[in-house]
């Protein structure tokens, strides 16, 4: 009882303090080495020998996922030395992040089966019935159990998050619409000042669609058109022998026996036609996203960023000083004070999108989890939950860290004496060359950057100067993290168990 009073007196003293403080004050004594990322309704975590998501189902229940890392050290060693094993980490990095988001789109959003949903009553039978009355159940901790779904026949993790307070069925109860009441919620008019900006409000003003739909023709139009035949060849059957039952009497008993027959042929028909437009539906639902389409979309997303954070600060750049070898230091900073704003903005404009907003509370929920691991305590839910969700190692500042290690690099980088050597012209050919050499030297920047930012500052916290360096990066994860609930942590703890699992595994195999 003391220890609990002690603990409830001293969690108001901390929510007094700020997380930017806290989250140097309260780093913990164990710098651990397992990172993670936010995914779409889960969070992902990766150490040395393994990486592991864990999804949030719309059931309700944790879907996990673990993949083993390969590692080349042994036979590429050079791509673990300084400057070179930032870009290297920071491409597995982007590789992985794209597959773990692969994995999370896959199950966040998979249909509820039948055999999630039982008849009894229970949390999850609540979910479905919500669902089909037309309230969407939350995921958090009240309203989602705890049972975990693993990827691989593996035993239970010991010391899994406890089962949460409360029950979806109590909620949906109280948020469920009653019967022969159609409740419509009230539209109100598109607000300038209020809406502008958020992209939901966006999206309806403008009448778009949110989803694509996608119509497909009959599967077998031969198959449809016979059953369609058939159907009317049943309903021109005479009266009598659709009341009576009895077969057609004629001069012909051949004919007889064969018209007697098509009600039995045209059925069959019917359901052939059927069956053929069901397995074509089939196939349709169990299109999943595969590899191609995953190597578009990280083509389109790295095209995406040279756009953003390249091209577009060097061409406002170019307009507001002028040709780059005329004023090259004012032309590197103003490139670089538009691409920080640029960044700033996007991160700003996404997260009032209700998805990203989620997102953003699964980072958090990560940074706790490392936290609670770091400091040496059970991983839970109300462990983790009393901790920052800022963590002095986090990638938002390395991004922000590249941006301002870009300007110095650009700055000292002889790129006039090349411009003076080739006879290049004033104008897009200029501005052009500017461009590309940007992008080569990315890599470097990046480099240097990682044994900044990750290398030294994430070992030396309570060094003044790192307090200075990681300050940007900083304030930057008070706008990609959110406060987390319960049934997010609980994502985050199950992803953490199953690499630090792995970890002991390894550990063990050594010392033996």
């Amino acid at each position: 009882m003391p220890e609990k009073a002690s603990c409830a007196q001293a969690e108001p003293a901390q929510k007094r303090q700020s997380d930017l403080k806290r989250a140097f004050a309260e780093d913990g004594a164990l710098k651990t080495h397992v990172g993670g990322q936010a995914l779409i309704e889960g969070v992902m975590m990766r150490g040395k020998f393994n990486w592991a998501a864990a999804v949030r189902e719309p059931s309700g229940k944790i879907y996990v996922e673990e993949h083993d890392l390969a590692s080349g050290k042994k036979k590429n060693g050079w791509l673990y030395w300084p400057i070179v094993r930032g870009c290297r980490a920071f491409v597995e990095s982007l590789v992985l992040g794209y597959k773990a988001l692969e994995i999370a789109a896959l199950h966040a959003y998979a249909e509820v089966s039948s055999d999630d949903s039982p008849a009894d009553g229970g949390a999850e039978g609540a979910c479905t019935a919500a669902a089909s009355s037309g309230v969407q159940p939350r995921r958090d901790s009240a309203s989602s159990p705890s049972e975990v779904r693993h990827a691989r026949e593996t035993p239970s993790v010991s010391g899994a998050a406890e089962p949460l307070a409360g029950s979806l069925a109590e909620e949906s109860r109280d948020d469920a619409v009653k019967p022969g009441v159609l409740s419509t919620p009230e539209k109100r008019a598109f607000s300038w000042k209020d809406d502008f900006g958020n992209p939901d409000e966006m999206i309806d003003a403008l009448g778009a669609q949110r989803s694509l739909e996608v119509v497909c023709e009959p599967a077998s139009p031969a198959a449809a058109g016979e059953a369609a035949q058939a159907c009317g060849d049943v309903c021109a059957q005479p009266f009598e022998a659709s009341v009576t039952g009895s077969a057609p009497t004629g001069s012909n008993p051949a004919q007889d026996a064969a018209d007697a027959k098509q009600p039995d042929a045209a059925v069959e028909a019917s359901a052939k036609g059927v069956e053929s437009a069901g397995i074509a539906e089939d196939e349709e639902e169990t299109v999943e996203f595969g590899k191609k389409e995953m190597a578009i979309s990280m083509a389109l997303g790295m095209v995406l960023g040279v756009v953003l954070f390249i091209v577009a600060p060097a061409f406002i750049a170019n307009l507001l000083v002028g040709e780059y070898d005329a004023h090259t230091l004012a032309w590197n900073i103003v490139d670089g004070i538009v691409r920080v704003a640029i960044f700033v903005f996007y991160i700003w404009l996404i997260g009032r999108m209700q998805d990203i907003k989620r997102m953003f509370g699964y980072h958090g929920a990560e940074h706790k989890t490392i936290h609670c691991y770091e400091h040496g305590l059970p991983l839970t839910p109300e462990n983790a939950r009393s901790f920052p969700r800022l963590h002095v190692r986090c990638g938002t500042a390395f991004l922000i860290m590249v941006m301002i290690i870009a300007i110095f690099v650009y700055t000292i980088t002889p790129l006039n004496a090349l411009i003076a050597a080739w006879g290049v012209p004033d104008g897009p050919i200029k501005l052009a060359l500017v461009i590309v050499v940007r992008i080569v030297l990315m890599p470097v920047i990046a480099g240097i950057s990682y044994e900044i930012t990750v290398k030294w500052a994430g070992s030396h916290p309570e060094n003044p100067l790192v307090k200075v360096i990681l300050w940007p990066g900083m304030q930057m994860q008070k706008l990609t993290t959110r406060e987390p609930d319960d049934g997010q942590i609980e994502c985050a703890i199950e992803a953490m168990q199953k690499v630090l699992e792995r970890e002991e595994r390894e550990a063990a195999k050594a010392g033996a």
